[in-house]
């Protein structure tokens, strides 16, 4: 078993995602769908709700801090007592394209992290050229969770560990000259890491230029153990149990 921790197969990503959870199934790999808007949310619930595979993630992205309403909180914070979620996410800050809405970037990320807190959840964080900021709320609040794509240091990896989070490794760990991340997964321990495709997005150097899908966590699988001089059916065991511990999955 497998579990690809961050993933966002459904319709509004991927015309033929309800193909690809089932091949999913077949192949005992566990997805966790995250929203980041109103309709993927709406969606992620439905799909958890129908395949035994499938667990929900649901939250406000950094793409909405400008135009959420306590409507729109008052909305999430129903949907999160949902019996099929398990964690907050896609949420976080994001300053590749602009610094113009930091303010409000900050302060949306600050309201999904409340609602984390109060339904008891774990939070699968986004983080782009913003990764100081990032651990500067985190740790203003009561939380744990996961790094999704950690692309920062090793050092900075070790003060996130330290706040009860997870550095979430997917495909650019295998692209040609990724050296930091190579460099901080050698540095961490292997009990603080977990796998992910983020599909349809971040595909694996042996798969550049084609749409992800979670069979390509093989791939993830594959580099982290030949970076750690590990067995592959290792780093499987072990990420599922980090996965399982985080997000207090039972199966």
């Amino acid at each position: 078993m497998i579990i690809d921790t961050h993933c966002h197969v459904y319709t509004g990503e991927m015309e033929n995602a309800e193909d690809i959870i089932r091949d999913a199934l077949d192949n005992d790999i566990h997805l966790i769908l995250n929203g980041t808007d109103f309709k993927s949310n709406n969606e992620v619930l439905e799909l958890a709700g129908k395949y035994e595979n499938v667990h929900a993630a649901l939250g406000y992205f950094y793409t909405m801090a400008d135009e959420i309403t306590d409507d729109d909180i008052s909305l999430l914070d129903r949907q999160l007592e949902n019996e099929n979620v398990i964690a907050v996410g896609e949420i976080g800050l994001d300053y590749y394209y602009t610094k113009e809405n930091k303010d409000s970037q900050i302060q949306l990320f600050e309201r999904m992290l409340v609602l984390a807190e109060k339904h008891d959840l774990p939070v699968i964080v986004h983080s782009r050229k913003a990764m100081q900021d990032t651990f500067d709320v985190l740790k203003r609040h009561d939380v744990v969770g996961s790094l999704h794509c950690y692309q920062g240091s090793s050092e900075m990896a070790k003060r996130f560990i330290e706040l009860g989070f997870y550095m979430g490794i997917g495909g650019p760990i295998t692209h040609k000259n990724n050296k930091k991340t190579t460099k901080m997964l050698k540095e961490i321990d292997v009990s603080h890491i977990l796998v992910e495709t983020d599909s349809p997005y971040l595909p694996p150097q042996e798969k550049r230029g084609e749409p992800n899908t979670p069979q390509n966590i093989l791939y993830v699988i594959r580099k982290i153990a030949e970076e750690l001089d590990m067995d592959e059916y290792d780093i499987i065991e072990i990420t599922s149990k980090n996965a399982k511990k985080l997000f207090k999955l039972n199966f």
